[in-house]
C-alpha cells in the first residue's frame, strides 16, 4: 500500500512538473499577489478533484467515446485559454502607462473569487484533464480495493497534492516580489505569459 501510495505522488510531481496551461496562469495570477496565486491554486486543485470525480464514476467515458462532445469542449477550452492571454496582453500594454493601471485595485472579496474562478475554469474547460484522469487514477487502485472509493481518495490526494506543490511556486514568485514589481520587469513577464496561453489556446483549438 505504502509503495503504491509513494509510486502515485512521484507520477503527481511529473504531471505537476509538466508545464501547461494551469501552470502558466497561476504564475500570472502570483505576480499580482500570492492571495490571488493561491486562490487560483485552490480553483485549478478543486476542477482536479472533480474531473477525478467524473473519472471514477465513469463519466469520462463517454467524453471520450463521443467525438462531437470532446470538440465542443477543446473549443471551449481553447476559447477560455485565448481570452485569458488576450486579457493579460492588454493588461501588460497598459502597465506602460503605469503599474496601478495595469493591475487595478479591486475589493479583496471581489479579486480572491475572481482568481479562484480563473484557475476553476480553466482546468474545467481542458477536456484532456477528464481523459486523462480516467487513465491515470485506476492504474493506482490497490489489488482488491474498491474501485469507487479508491478513486475519489486518489482523486482528493492528487488535489491536495499538488495544492502543496503549487504553493512553492506562488511562494517563490512572493519571494521574489521586490524584482518582479519592476514595472518592465513585470510587463515582460505578462507579455510571455499572455502569449503562450495565446498560443496554448491556438494548439488546443487545432489539434484533433
Amino acid at each position: 500500500m505504502l509503495s503504491t501510495l509513494l509510486a502515485f505522488l512521484g507520477a503527481c510531481t511529473l504531471i505537476a512538473a509538466s508545464p501547461g496551461p494551469s501552470t502558466v496562469l497561476i504564475i500570472r495570477q502570483s505576480l499580482r499577489s500570492r492571495r490571488a496565486g493561491f486562490l487560483t491554486v485552490l480553483g485549478n486543485e478543486t476542477g482536479v478533484f472533480v474531473w477525478g470525480l467524473v473519472a471514477a464514476f465513469g463519466l469520462t467515458a463517454l467524453l471520450a467515446a463521443s467525438e462531437l462532445a470532446y470538440d465542443i469542449m477543446r473549443i471551449a477550452g481553447a476559447v477560455v485559454l485565448v481570452v485569458f492571454g488576450v486579457q493579460t496582453l492588454r493588461a501588460a500594454r497598459r502597465g506602460h502607462a503605469g503599474e496601478e493601471e495595469a493591475f487595478p485595485a479591486e475589493p479583496v472579496t471581489r479579486s480572491g473569487a475572481k482568481s479562484y474562478r480563473a484557475g476553476l475554469l480553466l482546468n474545467l474547460a481542458n477536456p484532456k484533464v477528464g481523459v486523462f484522469a480516467m487513465s491515470f487514477l485506476p492504474q493506482f487502485v490497490p489489488e482488491g480495493a474498491p474501485q469507487l472509493p479508491s478513486m475519489v481518495a486518489l482523486a482528493a490526494i492528487w488535489a491536495l497534492y499538488e495544492v502543496g506543490y503549487y504553493a512553492v511556486y506562488v511562494w517563490f514568485i512572493g519571494r521574489m516580489r521586490a524584482f518582479v514589481s519592476r514595472a518592465n520587469v513585470r510587463r515582460r513577464l505578462e507579455q510571455v505569459s499572455g502569449g503562450v496561453l495565446v498560443l496554448l489556446g491556438v494548439r488546443m483549438a487545432v489539434e484533433s
